[in-house]
């Protein structure tokens, strides 16, 4: 079962000159198809003199996420492709990359298209950085108030992600909690609340690290 993945750490664009042609790499963390092609059609407008937008975006936790790429004109297999392959590499998901290029009056060949596209996307993923995501448990609580705030804070000092606090009649919690640790996170509950507290799960949930 897979918990965990990377993503972006945060947007970046990176820029590379191949003889005289200029590739320009925006990277973007997105969750949806349809706010990474939002993201491609922002950079089309953005550099409307440019021949090229190639794309790469790959999407979801693995082993399954979602590939898309586009050679967008150039020699098919030298934009796109090389793109994907670098994002894949990095092992990143969430992520569209678009790169741009103008170009500069020289032919590069396939293999400099390839290495360019590719270059162009790993200097823009060394600008953003990454961070992890985990996959979390969704587990409810209810307690009284008079022992909402101790059992939070042992909560909390456990590591266990207090995601949110509804005060009502009663106060409810909701926890995020590794898969592994639920057991555990319901011994501690059934330990603080002298058997009180009846944790409930309701669900997963992705979240960053």
């Amino acid at each position: 079962m897979v918990t965990g993945y990377l993503v972006p750490r945060r947007d970046a664009r990176a820029e590379i000159e191949e003889k005289r042609s200029r590739f320009l790499c925006i990277l973007r963390r997105v969750e949806t198809e349809d706010a990474a092609r939002a993201v491609v059609e922002e950079v089309r407008r953005a550099h409307h003199d440019a021949r090229h937008h190639c794309t790469a975006f790959r999407l979801g936790p693995p082993p399954q996420p979602l590939e898309r790429s586009s050679d967008d004109g150039e020699p098919a297999g030298t934009a796109g492709s090389p793109m994907l392959e670098v994002v894949r590499g990095a092992e990143l998901s969430d992520t569209v990359a678009v790169v741009t290029r103008w170009f500069g009056g020289t032919l590069l060949g396939a293999g400099g298209l390839v290495r360019a596209y590719g270059d162009a996307v790993r200097a823009a993923i060394e600008v953003a950085g990454t961070r992890e995501r985990h996959l979390l448990m969704r587990v409810e609580v209810t307690l009284d108030h008079a022992d909402a705030g101790r059992v939070e804070s042992d909560l909390r000092a456990r590591g266990v992600r207090v995601l949110d606090t509804a005060y009502g009649v009663q106060v409810g919690l909701t926890l995020g909690v590794s898969p592994s640790k639920v057991h555990a996170v319901s011994a501690a509950l059934a330990e603080v609340t002298a058997g009180a507290a009846r944790p409930r799960a309701s669900g997963e949930l992705w979240v960053d690290a």
